[in-house]
């Protein structure tokens, strides 16, 4: 890779898992609007939910995710309380005719929960909303949380897939990030989750963290290799202080400078690669027999808050503080908040305190984005079959850079605006050339590569 182009292409930009981005929604979206969207949910929506946990009992320094740290329980239970208000709140205001088809546990530890609560809170889900028949129930894990008790509870409510945060498996940066984990944790978990029947299991790794070298990035593919997961996300680290500043704890100093960045992700993508496993998108990897690998050969490859999926619901319900639920006219997001999370929803249910409703033109690139970012294409005339003339703005974007592109980034062949090998990396850039909003508010985002 040309150092230049590197550095020409490093800026900050959106990871694009939403379209808007979240620091373009706005306070004129509230409780009264969710309700409308949720009454409007009918026998032909396929519903996903996401529940979020948001407790840790230890803060890792690299995480930029709402969740907080507590060393005790009663926290989690009046939180809890909440939680399966809401849920019967949002239940009773969708259509029983509406099928859940995905349920995806994140947070936070969500394995931090006691395994009776656990099972109370699939019942409760199970209660308010109707399931179809095997539904894909996911849960992000943390290893120090968990025993057989837990293993068995997370069994019993039905898990399918286990999400493992690795990050690296070296001593230094694991005390450098706050993140203890040893490989053989990581391997007990795989081991239990495997023997009770779960079907899939994620890894995620992280590369550009304090300390981190080629050297040990590749010890800590060479061992989650080892295990055998189904999926491995590759995930970039995003320094970002100014809006999580636990984040300031780690040392600037030691962390790798874009070109290190770059070599860390192509050579693990590499092993990976090596090693049977299918690039999925620009972080993802996985098995060829899994579906999200089917679903990327088949250009139903999908992109929401939790990354690359195959979940093609009509509509993803965020239960939970700081949650986030897209649903057809829009996105809409909880208060984050704890504390006044639970006020809101004592009081009346809902907690919904920001969002944005989705114009046609918001649509219309929505849909583009995330076909770049899933596909690295964009066919324009099935954007004119499937918008008219509102793409015809698009149209004229791709063309333009297609014609001003002197880095080999994109070709345009007929109406297929196609990133090459050379652009792929830098397919977020690509993707902000057709974002109307970016420039405009006070987001700030994390570094391309």
């Amino acid at each position: 890779m040309n150092i230049d182009l590197l550095h020409k292409y490093s800026g900050a930009v959106p990871r694009y898992t939403s379209y808007p981005t979240a620091p373009h929604f706005h306070e004129g979206i509230d409780n009264t609007t969710y309700r409308g969207w949720l009454g409007a949910l009918g026998h032909r929506n396929r519903l996903s939910l996401y529940v979020h946990i948001p407790y840790c009992d230890r803060l890792c320094w690299f995480c930029a995710c709402h969740t907080k740290h507590t060393l005790k329980y009663e926290p989690i239970a009046i939180y809890l309380e909440a939680l399966k208000q809401e849920i019967a709140a949002v239940g009773a205001l969708v259509s029983p005719d509406a099928v859940v088809s995905a349920v995806h546990f994140g947070g936070g530890s969500p394995t931090m929960l006691d395994p009776q609560d656990m099972q109370d809170l699939m019942d409760c889900l199970r209660r308010h909303f109707t399931f179809g028949l095997a539904p894909e129930i996911s849960v992000e894990m943390d290893p120090n949380d968990l025993d057989d008790s837990r293993y068995d509870a997370l069994a019993a409510i039905g898990m399918s897939r286990a999400s493992l945060g690795v990050q690296d498996f070296d001593d230094k940066v694991q005390k450098t990030i706050n993140r203890i984990q040893s490989f053989e944790q990581t391997k007990s978990v795989v081991d239990a989750v495997r023997a009770r029947g779960v079907h899939s299991v994620n890894c995620d790794i992280l590369y550009g963290l304090p300390f981190q070298t080629c050297e040990t990035l590749k010890t800590t593919v060479d061992q989650i290799v080892s295990l055998d997961p189904d999926r491995i996300a590759l995930f970039g680290y995003a320094h970002v202080p100014w809006m999580k500043k636990h984040q300031s704890l780690i040392p600037e100093h030691a962390l790798p400078d874009v070109a290190e960045r770059y070599r860390q992700m192509t050579m693990a993508g590499e092993m990976l690669r090596q090693a049977g496993y299918s690039q999925i998108g620009i972080d993802h990897f996985a098995r060829p027999t899994d579906t999200l690998s089917q679903a990327a050969q088949a250009g139903a490859l999908r992109r929401n808050f939790q990354g690359y999926t195959t979940d093609t619901a009509d509509a993803l319900i965020g239960l939970g503080a700081s949650s986030i639920g897209r649903l057809p006219q829009g996105y809409v997001q909880n208060m984050v908040a704890t504390g006044e999370y639970q006020r809101m929803v004592g009081e009346g249910g809902l907690a919904a305190v920001k969002g944005i409703e989705l114009s046609q033109d918001d649509h219309l690139r929505s849909h583009v984005i995330e076909r770049l970012m899933c596909d690295f294409s964009i066919d324009l005339s099935d954007l004119q079959h499937r918008f008219g003339k509102v793409s015809h703005s698009v149209r004229d974007q791709a063309q333009q850079f297609a014609a001003g592109d002197r880095d080999g980034l994109v070709r345009l062949d007929a109406d297929i605006f196609a990133v090459t090998e050379v652009g792929r990396p830098f397919v977020r850039n690509i993707a902000a050339i057709f974002d109307t909003y970016l420039g405009n508010g006070r987001g700030r985002h994390s570094v391309a590569v």
